[in-house]
């Protein structure tokens, strides 16, 4: 059985070393320990089995510049699963498990740079579609993608998404999935 809920002080090293295997390398590590440290609106959850951190997710705000106001969402980057548990329903869980706690703020809009096929079942669909555009140039279309909590206020947002930048020091693609 699995248990998603939110990271504690001493889930640190666990996330870092699941996020290190699962991703192949130490970036989406050494962003989230970042994070962290720099951010005070990150939502961090992670899956426990048999004691274990089997599982990872982090939202962090994300915003949308237009006519010289501010609109700040979140985004879904990064999450990770070990490798020899993936296919089994943690990621969902997870994903699923962040957007409810989200869903109960006021929070209008979470992106994902992921997965074309994996995250439209959560709501996720092309960005663009809703004149939204990734700050990263070269971004494919398909898989930049964003779930509306409010339409009302997103009828009238459109640009780019940017993230915040500790994102920056990395990789763009640490946030695929």
């Amino acid at each position: 059985m699995v248990e998603i809920r939110f990271e504690r002080p001493e889930d640190i090293d666990d996330v870092r070393v699941l996020n290190d295997k699962a991703f192949g390398q130490p970036e989406e590590g050494r962003i989230v320990d970042k994070l962290r440290i720099s951010c005070n609106g990150i939502l961090s959850l992670v899956a426990v089995s048999n004691n274990q951190i089997v599982g990872h997710i982090m939202f962090s705000p994300v915003t949308i510049e237009m006519q010289g106001s501010i609109i700040e969402g979140m985004g879904l980057a990064p999450m990770s699963v070990s490798p020899e548990l993936q296919n089994q329903g943690i990621g969902t869980k997870l994903v699923k498990e962040g957007l409810r706690c989200i869903k109960n703020t006021t929070c209008p809009f979470v992106t994902v740079l992921g997965h074309e096929k994996y995250y439209p079942r959560f709501g996720f669909q092309r960005a663009s579609k809703y004149g939204l555009k990734s700050q990263w140039e070269g971004v494919p279309d398909d898989v930049f993608m964003v779930n509306i909590l409010d339409e009302s206020l997103m009828k009238t947002v459109s640009g780019i998404v940017k993230y915040r930048d500790e994102f920056n020091e990395g990789e763009q693609t640490t946030l695929a999935i």
